[in-house]
């Protein structure tokens, strides 16, 4: 937990999240029009999205499945029953002038996850509910200097909104179970995760208060899709509660926009209370009736998630927690690390992929599902490490060639002459010739500043090229240089 030094004394910070996630589903929540990203403007809007008269909605049972998987992927309680309501209130991409969504009667009850932070502590942030709903159109503010344009291709596509406690208590603790519940959302397969697509977005909710104190009065920061613009965001609404309450003022509950250009908030609207939005059971769409049987179908068929998975690794594979933690946070991250280890050192593994690949890709701006080097083909350049066939020196060389062509790693060695020379006899002659070279330094080696060894090892392993056994080196050195 990280307070404000306020001029009065110290405020602690008070973080609730909002998060809606696009349900990865081909069609809409009621309808069967198209959800793909992208489209032509209003070109996927069905008769139902278009709030035409007479048109009722039908549920599309795959989101309701999708909704129970993350449900219990994140630990949480599957409502038996649960009730679709409309919500009411008018925007200009709302055809139907309400919204279908849930509200007393969600499809999943409370939840939990677990969040790390970078100074190693856990925290634990409760969910309190799941359900979904439909989405909103997008108005269009810049295509016109008089008019506000509509496209609908949104409206209907299927939602999960994901409300938190107030259980976070700093901008970064926000950021950290944004960056978790979207790594498990991927996992599952039920939110792409895409936030600059829109397809993952959050409301901020932000109060301050003394530490332990009584909660305060929050505002509400809307539409946040990135992760760095929910922690700056935070932090400066967090601010400016403080400064509003030492100057004599008081917080006005208000829904709040975050302009990224100047790291600011400011006003939208005063902030609704739910009474405000009229709810009712929805006439069109009877309640959700879920058994134990379908339930339990969904949970059998959810992948191992990231705490498993990263406390998997730890366990039996022997990774450091760090490690474990990088590699778990991307699900074909995982997937590529354990086709790599396979029947290989994980521990070597790991570190191929972490600061090899990943350092490579990073710099490529490639994601892994991008990546010129494949699974199996580094693996074979690990198994040529550990069959002393090339030196880990000459393997960084090799990588860097399979990454610019997309080749095999044995086939670059064979190539350019690579193999490691692991001939006692030749490595024998290199080393006399270096120490005749180098008679007075074997003089101080001998005189006791063995740790010149090193400059021997570094000047032989320069006269092959980097292609000598190392360890054999080690061994004829000291044999020669001891004796």
């Amino acid at each position: 937990m990280s307070l404000i030094e306020g001029r009065s004394g110290a405020w602690e910070t008070v973080i609730g999240l909002e998060v809606h996630a696009q349900v990865v589903s081909e069609s809409k929540l009621f309808s069967g029009a198209s959800t793909a990203f992208g489209g032509e403007a209003n070109a996927q809007v069905s008769l139902v999205d278009a709030a035409m008269p007479g048109m009722l909605p039908v549920v599309n049972e795959y989101c309701v499945e999708q909704a129970v998987r993350t449900g219990l992927g994140l630990g949480a309680e599957i409502n038996p029953v649960s009730v679709f309501d409309r919500k009411n209130y008018f925007y200009p991409d709302l055809p139907q002038g309400y919204q279908i969504s849930q509200y007393s009667q969600p499809i999943v009850g409370r939840g939990a996850v677990e969040i790390a932070l970078e100074d190693g502590t856990q925290r634990t942030v409760r969910i309190l509910r799941l359900h979904l709903e439909q989405d909103a159109g997008k108005s269009l503010h810049d295509r016109d200097p008089r008019r506000t344009w509509v496209d609908l291709n949104r409206a209907g596509v299927a939602l999960m909104e994901i409300v938190t406690e107030p259980d976070m208590r700093s901008p970064d603790e926000a950021a950290a179970f944004m960056a978790k519940l979207r790594t498990i959302l991927r996992y599952l397969g039920t939110c792409d995760g895409n936030m600059q697509e829109g397809s993952l977005r959050a409301d901020v909710n932000v109060s301050v208060r003394r530490p332990g104190g009584a909660l305060g009065t929050r505002c509400e920061i809307k539409n946040l899709n990135s992760i760095r613009f929910i922690r700056q965001a935070a932090a400066y609404e967090a601010g400016r509660q403080v400064e509003i309450i030492e100057g004599g003022g008081s917080i006005e509950q208000e829904t709040r926009l975050f302009d990224t250009d100047r790291g600011v908030t400011r006003p939208m609207r005063t902030k609704e209370e739910e009474h405000d939005y009229r709810y009712f059971p929805d006439p069109d769409l009877l309640p959700l009736e879920l058994t134990r049987d379908y339930v339990d179908r969904i949970a059998a068929d959810l992948p191992e998630l990231p705490d498993a998975k990263k406390a998997r690794f730890v366990r039996e594979l022997g990774l450091s927690d760090e490690d474990a933690e990088v590699l778990v946070a991307d699900r074909d991250n995982a997937e590529y690390f354990e086709a790599v280890a396979e029947g290989r050192d994980a521990k070597a593994a790991a570190n191929w992929v972490i600061h090899d690949l990943f350092g490579a890709l990073n710099r490529s701006g490639l994601a892994i599902g991008e990546a010129p080097v494949g699974a199996a083909h580094l693996g074979g350049l690990i198994d040529l490490i550990a069959a002393g066939t090339i030196s880990g020196r000459i393997a960084k060389d090799v990588f860097q060639a399979m990454f610019e062509t997309g080749r095999d790693a044995r086939s670059i060695v064979e190539e350019r002459g690579l193999e490691q020379v692991s001939d006692t006899g030749e490595i024998e002659a290199v080393v006399d010739g270096i120490l005749a070279e180098r008679e007075d330094m074997v003089a101080e080696y001998r005189s006791g500043k063995t740790k010149l060894l090193g400059f021997f090892v570094g000047q032989a392993m320069k006269a092959t090229g980097g292609k000598a056994n190392p360890k054999t080196v080690n061994e004829i050195l000291r044999a020669k240089l001891d004796s």
